[in-house]
């Protein structure tokens, strides 16, 4: 007799609050889901952006069949789009089955036509865009049809997909530091022994002010608008079960710190930066060596570098490190006569804003980025 679960019809209803939990076993469960289709990002978007959160269940009977986390950023600078998730690396649609994805796609789709947004953003889950049973996140099936025979673009005009900017690195690690130390390349391993050798030392702080401080000089000096030190607060509340900071000392000096996720066996360095002089101290060699030794010692056995756009230092920094890029293809849902956002400091267009920003006194940096970054998503 077939489970009489799989015979009731999907339902998409939005998330409660009392429902959070069964959300976040759900994402715990499934194979392909990650930190960032955690059920409290909602709150943390709400929080420290105002931006409004659409987080949908679908369900069969009370059973939860898929999730999507959905938030809308609209600012007068960078346009309306809705997006899974902002301020992260992953989304889309994480569902149980093509069906349940299905629905949770064109759920999303009847919101986006009922706000009238002109783009809707998926951060794929996996490499490919599929989730367990080969359904891609608009809901196809694996040869391309939707449950009704239609192909995607048919039932769903407009869908594109951008897998030219960012790359993800991720990495196995081991249960002995010394492993994992050998497993780095020879140069860049020495620049961790140098560190070592300079006497560096990592502490764990619970108040994100020392990281905030030195990420807006970090950031600043990229020529990049900071986020409000009150985000980093909201991070370490939401996700006081799941998160820390390791900062980086020389000698009383606070020289590099950083931001952890942390979730099943990985560890995900996510905000972090160095002051000026970090870098001839070796600053932030060691500090990523001293987050994979402490990951490693908690029981995390995969190393997630986090994105990176291509062309960038940050690309040949963590390729330095030994870890392969691959690349994360994001999908967006365009209304007729949109285009795929691109808001990224490659963007030849930013070019003078990005030049100026850099010479900007860090207090007005400080006051005045979190105003633009909210709606960079």
């Amino acid at each position: 007799m077939p489970d009489q679960t799989l015979l009731a019809p999907i339902t998409c209803r939005p998330l409660d609050p009392a429902d959070e939990a069964a959300w976040d076993a759900f994402v715990l469960a499934h194979p392909d889901g990650t930190f960032f289709h955690r059920a409290g990002w909602r709150q943390v978007i709400a929080r420290a952006f105002g931006h409004a959160t659409y987080y949908v269940l679908a369900e069969r009977g009370t059973a939860i069949f898929g999730v999507l986390p959905l938030a809308r950023v609209k600012t007068v600078l960078f346009g309306d789009s809705l997006i899974s998730v902002p301020f992260c690396v992953e989304g889309g649609p994480l569902a149980a089955d093509a069906a349940s994805a299905a629905a949770l796609v064109a759920h999303a789709t009847a919101l986006m036509a009922r706000l009238s947004v002109p783009v809707m953003e998926f951060r794929a889950a996996t490499p490919d865009g599929t989730t367990p049973d080969g359904a891609t996140p608009d809901g196809t099936t694996p040869d391309g049809t939707t449950p009704d025979g239609a192909t995607p673009d048919g039932a769903t005009p407009g869908w594109a997909t951008r897998d030219d900017l960012y790359v993800i690195f991720r990495k196995p690690i081991a249960a002995d530091d010394e492993a994992n130390l050998k497993a780095i390349p020879r140069k860049q391993r020495a620049m961790v022994r140098k560190g070592i050798d300079r006497g560096l030392v990592s502490v764990l702080d619970t108040d994100p002010d020392r990281l905030h401080a030195i990420y807006a000089e970090s950031v600043r000096n990229l020529g990049t608008p900071v986020f409000a030190r009150r985000y980093f607060h909201i991070l370490m509340e939401v996700f006081a079960d799941s998160a820390d900071i390791v900062t980086i000392l020389d000698g009383d000096t606070a020289i590099a710190s950083v931001m952890n996720f942390y979730f099943r066996d990985q560890v995900l360095p996510y905000y972090g930066g160095g002051i000026a002089r970090a870098r001839s101290l070796y600053g932030n060699d060691f500090m990523y060596w001293e987050v994979m030794r402490r990951a490693a010692a908690r029981g995390c056995r995969l190393f997630d570098f986090g994105r990176s756009k291509q062309g960038t230092g940050a690309f040949a920094f963590k390729k330095n490190w030994g870890f392969t890029p691959r690349p994360l293809p994001y999908r967006f849902l365009l209304a007729p006569g949109a285009t795929i956002p691109d808001h990224n400091p490659l963007n030849p267009k930013y070019r003078l804003f990005i030049a100026a920003w850099k010479r900007l006194p860090l207090p007005l940096a400080k006051l005045v980025g979190p105003h633009i970054v909210r709606g960079l998503g």
